[in-house]
């Protein structure tokens, strides 16, 4: 599918011509200009986030130098974004919206039909700037000349809409089927009727000649005692089994899930002057628990303190080390869900830190991919899944992370106090899953948190 690249106009031009009495630079903070354009919709902080990536998404989607299947991927992820949504938010407008339009309309216009509603065409899109060009919910005023010429009954493909009902028992066979093939499947006992008899049984049954109306009466009154009987068998409860005895876990750093994290793109945090809210891909599967979808790919929120620090241009498009199973937490109106391994001085005994730097990421090897695993050199094993905070596994294990002379990062259990036992004559270096080792810029020595 030969899809043209959108326009690459600038903010401040799409600005100065869908809303005049409105000024930008390249610089102005996305959310803010948001609100000024739409002072009666009020943006959740999540909100405003979402605003300054879907900006991002728009320049990436013009650019005329990208490769055409990574062209098509992003296009195919909009697509389907907007398969369930009015607006880029859901049914919020937002400067977001006229930026993608701004920039997407011009690619839009030079479309086939079969890109357009074929069925591998993008139907939502085609939809999605149909309407911001013509509803009044985004007050911008186009011109008919300059709108996007689209014809509501060219449809080339209707796709099937999903029907909740189906899809529901389709699920339920689905199951049904997977437990008969696993031999879990069993037929239902009936209330009322026995247990089939074995071959013998059968032989008793038929020597048994057929009962007088008054030894039938008999018969069901007997059988009548039974059934109490065994009704009040029933109604006693069964011994509670004693619960099995915890699984003991040792006190390792391969219980911290590492790994590889990729930043896309990040942004200062509206609310929190030190912080930076970055979307990151940490290899997490479709659906995974606090994740959501950018550009295609599952993505992590994460807050950071490295405002002040690192430059935000260090923060673009660039390979880190991540925790990935601390407990998410909301900061200043943000779920953070993991975070981002930063090297900083040691501090001198009596030394308070009033975290002035400078800071280092720490770098995981050239090639690693997102997502890979990254561990301690002896320390092998398998992380938790989510690290109990009422244990205190990540405060307890992080006084041994380290810089090595030769700016590696590494674990040292001599300065873990319940590891003082093991021997720690030999720092663990960290090293991914598929060789090589992380390391710092030119910070020796330091602390790794």
């Amino acid at each position: 599918m030969s899809t043209k690249p959108p326009s690459s106009a600038s903010l401040p031009s799409i600005v100065q011509r869908y809303f005049p009495s409105t000024t930008a630079s390249s610089g102005s903070d996305i959310s803010k200009l948001s609100s000024s354009v739409y002072p009666d919709t009020y943006y959740t902080d999540n909100e405003k986030v979402e605003i300054n990536s879907w900006v991002t998404t728009s320049e990436q989607l013009a650019r005329q130098d990208e490769d055409q299947a990574k062209h098509a991927e992003r296009l195919g992820s909009l697509n389907l974004h907007l398969s369930t949504r009015t607006t880029l938010l859901g049914s919020k407008p937002s400067i977001a919206d006229t930026v993608l339009y701004a920039r997407l309309s011009p690619a839009v216009q030079t479309w086939s039909n079969e890109e357009r509603t074929g069925e591998r065409g993008y139907h939502h899109i085609v939809r999605y700037v149909d309407f911001v060009q013509n509803s009044p919910l985004f007050g911008i005023s186009i011109p008919q000349n300059d709108k996007v010429a689209i014809d509501p009954n060219n449809v080339l493909f209707v796709h099937k809409p999903l029907n909740p009902k189906e899809e529901k028992e389709r699920k339920k066979k689905e199951k049904a089927l997977e437990a008969a093939s696993n031999g879990e499947s069993q037929s239902p006992l009936v209330v009322g009727q026995p247990k089939p008899q074995e071959d013998g049984g059968s032989k008793k049954e038929n020597s048994v000649k057929t009962p007088s109306a008054t030894n039938g009466k008999v018969a069901g009154a007997a059988s009548a005692t039974q059934v109490a009987q065994s009704k009040k068998e029933k109604i006693q409860k069964a011994p509670k089994q004693p619960k099995a005895p915890a699984k003991e876990t040792v006190l390792s750093p391969c219980l911290i899930d590492l790994r590889v994290g990729h930043i896309l793109h990040a942004v200062p945090h509206p609310n929190a002057d030190s912080l930076y809210i970055s979307t990151i891909a940490c290899g997490d599967s479709l659906g995974t628990e606090n994740t959501s979808e950018f550009n295609g790919q599952v993505v992590r929120t994460v807050c950071s303190g490295l405002n002040g620090l690192i430059p935000l241009a260090e923060m673009q498009d660039r390979k880190i080390v991540a925790v990935c199973n601390l407990k998410p937490v909301t900061m200043r109106g943000v779920k953070s869900a993991a975070m981002v391994l930063a090297a900083s001085p040691r501090l001198a005994p009596g030394e308070v830190d009033n975290h002035a730097g400078p800071v280092e990421l720490v770098n995981p090897p050239v090639g690693a991919k997102a997502g890979e695993r990254i561990h301690f050199e002896g320390w092998e094993g398998e992380p938790e899944g989510v690290l109990n905070p009422k244990k205190k596994v990540w405060e307890t294990l992080q006084p041994g992370f380290t810089t090595t002379e030769d700016l590696g990062v590494a674990f040292d259990a001599g300065a873990v106090d319940q590891l003082k036992g093991v021997d720690a004559t030999i720092l663990g270096k960290l090293v991914a899953a598929s060789g090589g080792e992380c390391k710092v810029t030119t910070l020796k020595g330091a602390v790794v948190r």
